[in-house]
């Protein structure tokens, strides 16, 4: 860890910074790196400060302080970049549920620890091939997605994070999946396909005609909300139709909601001022 050792001497001579430099017994309580404040209870000593400068004696063993700095959120653009295939979903030894996907373009330039939305859902990379990769699925995710649904042989959507470059051709995604909704209907017209989702009042608020919203991660356009069935459609084109899951499946089966964060920016907003 480097430091900053400051004393009274004229204006200028500036401060050493030396980052390369191990640091000694004796060091200042002024840190100019992203860390976290130490605890001074946790350090043995504190010397009382001279007219020179403040010190503190280290501790016996060596405290490395996390960085305070939260990672940036992933963001997407509800634009699928491909349809993968599930390998594998169960359970680990440790207690959790691992989710293998077969891919191909979102494995392009993959690392570990990054953000892929799998039907909407924004999951961390744990482990990958050339052909596959690995998520973990938190309790939370199982709760409030249709994840747990997903079975050996099961296509699911797939979207890497955007980059600054990337062009926004859908809509801000967070794929922070807000809950579920039912499949109620399937019209075909001409070679367009209508669908009607059935969701819970709590989401519907945030819904409106002609809006943005979010089916396992495929960004569309609503055209009617039916505030007395709880239901709202979209139309898919014949192209949306070849490249998304949500027409493959059956009425009576879940699909994963994120609505419009706009709307909820906004109701966040008034209620405040009340």
């Amino acid at each position: 860890m480097a430091a900053l050792s400051f004393s009274l001497t004229p204006l200028s001579k500036t401060p050493k910074f030396s980052p390369s430099k191990t640091p000694t017994t004796k060091s200042t309580i002024l840190n100019v790196l992203p860390y976290k404040p130490l605890n001074v209870n946790k350090f043995s000593t504190i010397s009382k400060p001279n007219s020179f400068s403040l010190t503190v004696t280290k501790p016996s063993k060596n405290l490395k302080p996390k960085s305070h700095f939260q990672p940036i959120r992933s963001l997407f653009t509800g634009i699928v970049e491909e349809m993968g295939k599930v390998q594998k979903l169960g359970d680990t030894k440790d207690g959790g549920v691992d989710l293998k996907i077969a891919a191909k373009t979102v494995l392009e330039g993959v690392n570990l620890g990054d953000s892929i939305a799998v039907n909407g859902t924004c999951l961390t990379v744990t482990d990958f091939t050339n052909q596959d990769f690995t998520v973990g699925l938190s309790p939370e995710t199982l709760r409030t997605s249709s994840l747990m649904e997903l079975k050996t042989g099961s296509l699911v959507n797939l979207e890497r994070a955007v980059q600054p470059s990337s062009r926004m051709g859908g809509h801000f995604v967070q794929g922070h999946v807000d809950g579920t909704g039912v499949i109620v209907e399937k019209v075909p017209e001409g070679d367009s396909l209508w669908i009607k989702v059935k969701t819970e009042k709590g989401l519907l608020k945030y819904i409106v005609p002609k809006g943005f919203i979010a089916v396992d991660g495929t960004s569309l356009t609503v055209v009617d909300v039916f505030e007395e069935e709880g239901c709202f459609n979209f139309m898919l084109v014949s192209y949306t139709q070849q490249t998304v899951v949500v027409p493959l499946k059956e009425v009576g089966q879940k699909v994963n909601l994120e609505v419009d964060i706009l709307g909820k920016y906004v109701e966040r907003l008034l209620s405040s001022r009340c």
